[in-house]
């Protein structure tokens, strides 16, 4: 039922108030010291662990585990004592097995704090949601691959303090996170990271001079807002350079001009629905209709047919 076990010697197992409970010892086996890697065997003392584990038919699962420390004889490691551990059941200051370790962090990264408390609770592993997402971010991120198209850009903090994010131009994913925004830096992630053929960045001389030494073979391209916005800055610089002249060079084209008589322009269905409330406005003031009649027909309020009888009156 559980193989995680099969390390250790079981003495006695039971049930007391809904929980089933284990009591285990180690086996006398030589155990290497984390530090120089020696084998040892001389005990020290003894003490008990408790470790929560995966629950079994319902029941929540404790195991008291008795553990040695034992003695390191070799002269030149500076560790007198440690406590052994057993593979895939025990971890240094932790109270729970890998097993159970590993669904926590499960429920977490699926579904974050309520959720993932509710569906522990619902596998008899009472945790708080603030305890889920206290595991959650604990847990390693994933090491980033070295994307083909590198984006870098900077940005300001506040005043004069600048940060630098790097992301990767396939994904849209971030990458690196830093702050300043120096050339010897960026240089620096190219060389630890090579592969990269492109490089997007904003122009800026001092990203150019950290590419062309990190990654001089990497082809340094401008992304589309900072092209767009070179590009409308240059043409205002020339079109302020040349006010003078830039009017008769440039004709104006046909479609920008107001039509020469206003009967040419085109028949919308907004001039339409103007040109009928105008003319029933001006049907209410030469007639004795009222205005719910007017009000019906245009399929307006009293309000606005009286404000334009009064427009049309003025």
């Amino acid at each position: 039922m559980s193989p995680h076990l099969n390390a250790v010697r079981a003495e006695r197992v039971w049930v007391a108030g809904g929980v089933v409970r284990i009591a285990a010892c180690t086996r006398e086996l030589t155990v290497a010291c984390p530090d120089c890697g020696r084998g040892s065997a001389r005990v020290h003392s003894r003490y008990c662990r408790t470790l929560a584990d995966v629950a079994v038919g319902g029941r929540p699962v404790l195991i008291g585990l008795s553990v040695r420390r034992l003695f390191c004889d070799s002269p030149g490691c500076g560790r007198r004592t440690f406590a052994e551990q057993v593979d895939g059941l025990t971890a240094r200051y932790q109270r729970r097995s890998p097993l159970l370790q590993h669904l926590v962090e499960m429920a977490g990264v699926l579904l974050a704090g309520r959720g993932g408390a509710r569906l522990l609770q619902i596998l008899k592993v009472p945790l708080s949601r603030t305890s889920v997402l206290f595991h959650l971010m604990r847990l390693p991120l994933p090491p980033a691959a070295t994307p083909r198209v590198l984006g870098v850009d900077d940005f300001a903090l506040y005043a004069d303090v600048y940060g630098t994010l790097l992301v990767d131009a396939d994904t849209r994913l971030p990458i690196e996170l830093w702050a300043g925004h120096d050339a010897e830096q960026l240089a620096a992630w190219l060389r630890t990271h090579p592969g990269v053929e492109v490089v997007c960045q904003d122009g800026s001389l001092v990203y150019r001079q950290g590419i062309t030494d990190g990654a001089p073979g990497a082809v340094q391209v401008s992304d589309r807002f900072h092209l767009w916005q070179g590009l409308s800055k240059r043409i205002g610089d020339i079109a302020a350079a040349h006010r003078g002249c830039l009017p008769a060079a440039v004709p104006e084209p046909e479609s920008a001009l107001p039509p020469a008589n206003p009967s040419d322009q085109a028949d919308t269905p907004a001039r339409r629905h103007a040109k009928r409330l105008f003319e029933a406005v001006h049907a209410v003031t030469d007639t004795d209709r009222s205005l719910n009649a007017a009000a019906r027909e245009l399929g307006l309020n009293r309000r606005t047919v009286r404000k334009y009888a009064r427009a049309a009156t003025w």
